[in-house]
């Protein structure tokens, strides 16, 4: 019976997403038509291979008034002579020593002429249409920022779990905060350029994008431009995905604050499904309880098909998705484990 209403738990918590998703379709979201003059940063170390097509996808937008600023940030190899390579009198590139991302994209930002700042990451692609789409997304005087929907470029099996994550993501953020996003993400995400000076620029932090959002959000709204994409290369090895998640994690952290937050308990209950998402699949086929194993399976995979049909994606991610889901719940959970106690490590030291 205890299995029961676990399995119960987890299936209504995945459904409450799902169908305020299904919900938020049905909604007209806010929208603004104006053509405001919009610099697009892209930062950059080390990534000749890639700083050519981000910088070509950047020219590319379908949207009339753009400039776009490379900064190389003290780059070891060709990054700066590749970047420089392309002739469009709307593309600057500079160089300066490496200081890391956030003064790389500072330093863009004190040569940006735009009302609008765009910053994406030399190892993206920005769909046709994506800043357009988040430029309309500043509907009025009280919107500061704005963030687009990231993809994954996959061809290796972790890849696609990585696009599965982040299609299920883009799920939530269009369910519960088309209005109120909590990461404007660093390969896709805009802001009034004011705004960020009336912060002193984007934030020093390992999470450069969630610190600065959290910091643009004391004086305005951020919102999420679900048609806004961009296309992004992740880790292919489980060492490096667990490098940058470590450090992503870490750095949330950092920007949580004591008490019990809305943050933290979202984060908290999180974790308890997680741990549900992974016991309760092997208790089901311990006990050989395979009806219901194959009813959570259908469940999940229903539940991805409908967003993989409406956001675009891989038919094959969304069948594979309740594997995926498993080796999500068991990564997140180890991960978030391990960043509580050395969180309260550094509390008793």
């Amino acid at each position: 019976m205890l299995l029961e209403i676990t399995l119960l738990i987890i299936v209504l918590w995945d459904a409450y997403f799902f169908f305020n998703y299904i919900i938020s379709l049905l909604w007209t979201y806010r929208i603004k038509e104006w053509t405001p003059l919009v610099s697009i940063i892209i930062p950059a170390y080390n990534e000749e291979g890639n700083i050519k097509e981000s910088i070509k996808s950047a020219l590319s937008q379908d949207y009339p008034a753009l400039e776009v600023i490379v900064v190389d940030d003290g780059s070891e190899d060709k990054t700066f002579k590749t970047a420089s390579s392309i002739k469009d009198e709307r593309l600057k590139v500079f160089r300066k020593k490496h200081e890391g991302k956030a003064k790389a994209l500072n330093f863009g930002l004190t040569k940006a002429q735009g009302e609008i700042i765009v910053t994406t990451d030399a190892d993206t692609v920005l769909d046709n249409s994506a800043v357009k789409e988040l430029v309309k997304r500043f509907y009025d005087e009280s919107v500061l920022g704005v963030g687009g929907q990231v993809r994954v470029l996959a061809d290796s099996l972790l890849e696609r779990a990585q696009d599965a994550e982040h299609l299920r993501i883009a799920m939530f953020r269009r369910a519960k905060e088309l209005e109120d996003l909590s990461v404007a993400p660093g390969p896709i995400s805009a802001f009034r350029k004011e705004a960020l000076e009336k912060i002193g620029g984007f934030v020093k932090s390992r999470v450069e994008d969630y610190a600065t959002t959290r910091k643009i959000k004391k004086f305005g709204k951020v919102v999420y431009a679900p048609k806004a994409k961009a296309y992004t290369k992740m880790p292919n090895s489980l060492k490096t995905l667990w490098i940058q998640r470590r450090r992503w994690f870490l750095g949330d952290l950092m920007h949580l604050g004591g008490g019990l937050s809305k943050e933290w308990t979202f984060l908290i209950l999180s974790d308890i499904i997680a741990l549900f998402d992974v016991l309760v699949p092997l208790l089901l086929m311990i006990h050989r309880n395979w009806a219901l194993l194959a009813a959570f399976i259908a469940f999940e995979i229903i539940t991805m098909l409908i967003p993989t049909l409406i956001e675009g994606g891989s038919m094959v991610n969304a069948l594979m998705f309740p594997v995926f889901l498993w080796f999500w719940a068991l990564f997140y959970l180890t991960l978030h484990i391990y960043g509580y106690l050395c969180l309260l490590k550094s509390r008793i030291t």
